[in-house]
């Protein structure tokens, strides 16, 4: 099951190795379809990825932080440091494409 990130568990989440995390929002269409592919990805990449999901309502700091516009945006960071920003809706495919280059 993905984490859900907040400002307070953001850097021990994201500190080490490679971590992916979609900023999302309840009402939002889009994200509801994102959801469940995040949700596979993190039970699939266990041990090897950190998948974490940043409500952008509860978590607006967060969301400005890494320029988050429109949602869903998935952000991929390694070893804590942003790498790669990710804008709409992403197909399991093509993250677990951008995770394994990073792994």
């Amino acid at each position: 099951m993905a984490i859900s990130v907040t400002k307070d568990n953001f850097n021990n989440t994201v500190a080490q190795g490679v971590s992916l995390l979609d900023f999302w929002a309840p009402w939002c269409g889009p994200c509801k379809m994102q959801l469940p592919i995040v949700e596979e990805l993190s039970s699939e990449l266990q041990g090897k990825a950190n998948i974490g999901k940043v409500n952008v309502d509860e978590e607006p700091e967060l969301a400005s932080q890494f320029g988050v516009m429109s949602i869903p945006t998935l952000i991929l960071f390694k070893d804590g440091q942003p790498v790669d920003k990710l804008v709409g809706l992403q197909s399991k495919a093509a993250l677990q494409a951008k995770i394994q280059g990073l792994v």
